[in-house]
């Protein structure tokens, strides 16, 4: 029995055909005799024993299936995966063809000393053109190096204006022409001196300053060639003098005197000894006294950012030229002391010397204080904790616990920097300039040979004639 699908019915339409065909034929004509099986298995398969309906009816089956076959992507106006894969192995065999490198030519951006006084860093670098196999003519060819800022927290997610902005630092245009560069090495030098007043490279929580080289070439033949390399800019302030405290901790006569180094590095560490005086108060017959139990340091970071908002966003902070402000303090080196101190209850007093140190593992950043509002600050936190004692003034190691107790908090501010090595600026390398040369000693007019007898290396004697 002839099957359906899809509401199509396959070998009935045929054989119904067939079976009309032959009447409307021949319809006197007597009907050929078959054998039995031949005409079970034409019925069983729905085709008849003449070949004219066999081919009618392979024609009208393969017309019923036309509504099955696929439609090919291309129908709709999309290329084969073939021509894409063609297409991208071009493009990387042209961008093989030239290459740009970068190479320096100069010690790291450093600056010496703070904004307000540091010369800039002078930085040399070497532009390198690779071209391999075929010559190629080039219409344009730049360097520049611009100055990205970015923040995490910006006024529109969505916005690319408000998540960062770019300035342009310097433009270098090595080509005014088109020029043809046979394949090889082809070098074109840059330098620059980097304002010392510009914030350093910086990797906040919430906001972000880079500096980058972007390097683009330009073919003839509409090809672009593009090179973006980062650069780190740090700064080092010389280390100066020790730093000494007082913090005085009212309504009590505790007076906490700290010296410490204000210029630390993120490798490295740093003695701080603190001395606390007027920690005994002693009566006719007893005296009570503060003694520490516990010492704990930490150095903090905060940072404080403005996410400005561009033009099309700046309604929803009230105008142009404000943006959203953002406050993030964390812990970059934390440690605890419970001994090594000593303690004089006759003086009235304990002093004592520990090492701190930052754990360079976070990667801390550098202090930063930024035109655009960001602002990276150091501090060193202290807090004692002192318990207070009674005991009689013959015997004045029999202490008894009061049991008041007390947390003493201070914190000193600290600057974090790169290690100036040298410290010598840029302009301290340099030779001296013509301007500086000294007048030169006054020439001869008039120079003769000496004729004489021979002075035997003794020339003390001589005089010059007038």
């Amino acid at each position: 029995m002839p099957g359906k699908l899809l509401g199509f019915e396959f070998g009935r339409s045929a054989q119904s055909e067939s079976q009309s065909q032959s009447q409307s034929s021949s319809p006197t004509l007597p009907k050929p005799q078959s054998r039995p099986s031949n005409k079970l298995r034409s019925a069983s398969f729905g085709f008849s024993s003449s070949s004219s309906s066999t081919e009618a009816r392979s024609s009208d089956s393969w017309s019923n299936m036309d509504h099955f076959k696929r439609p090919s992507i291309t129908a709709f106006g999309k290329h084969s995966s073939t021509e894409g894969k063609k297409d991208k192995k071009e493009k990387e065999a042209s961008a093989k063809h030239v290459k740009l490198e970068l190479l320096a030519e100069s010690p790291p951006a450093l600056f010496i000393g703070d904004s307000q006084h540091s010369t800039g860093a002078l930085y040399s670098c070497k532009l390198k053109l690779i071209v391999r196999n075929t010559a190629v003519t080039l219409t344009s060819l730049h360097l520049k190096l611009n100055a990205l800022s970015s923040t995490k927290r910006p006024v529109s997610d969505r916005c690319p204006e408000c998540i960062s902005q770019t300035s342009m630092l310097k433009d270098w245009q090595f080509l005014s022409e088109p020029v043809t560069f046979q394949p090889g090495e082809h070098e074109f030098p840059a330098s620059y001196l980097i304002p010392g007043h510009l914030p350093v490279t910086t990797h906040g929580h919430v906001a972000s300053i880079d500096y980058r080289f972007v390097a683009k070439a330009v073919s003839n033949k509409s090809e672009t060639f593009e090179l973006t390399k980062p650069l780190l800019v740090t700064r080092a302030i010389p280390p100066a003098g020790e730093k000494h405290s007082v913090r005085i901790f009212p309504p009590t006569n505790l007076s906490l005197n700290v010296t410490l180094t204000p210029v630390i590095h993120p490798i490295g560490d740093f003695n701080v000894y603190a001395r606390m005086s007027g920690i005994t108060t002693k009566r006719d017959d007893t005296q009570t006294r503060w003694r520490l139990r516990k010492l704990t340091w930490r150095v903090e970071e905060h940072e404080h950012s403005i996410s400005p908002a561009c033009t099309r966003h700046a309604q929803k902070v009230g105008g142009e030229g404000k943006g959203l402000a953002h406050d993030h303090t964390r812990c970059i080196g934390e440690d605890e002391i419970k001994s090594g101190w000593k303690s004089d209850f006759e003086d009235g007093q304990f002093e004592g010397e520990f090492v701190c140190s930052i754990d360079s593992g976070l990667k801390p950043n550098y202090d930063v204080e930024s035109p655009n509002g960001l602002k990276i600050k150091h501090t060193l936190v202290l807090e004692l904790v002192i318990a207070e004692e009674w005991a009689p003034n013959r015997k004045p190691n029999q202490a008894t616990p009061t049991g008041a107790a007390r947390v003493l908090r201070t914190q000193f501010n600290l600057v974090v920097t790169e290690r100036a090595g040298m410290g010598i600026a840029w302009d301290d390398e340099m030779p001296p300039m013509y301007s500086d040369v000294p007048a030169s000693p006054p020439a001869y007019l008039h120079i003769e040979d000496y004729q004489g007898e021979d002075l035997n290396e003794d020339v003390e004697h001589l005089q010059l004639g007038n």
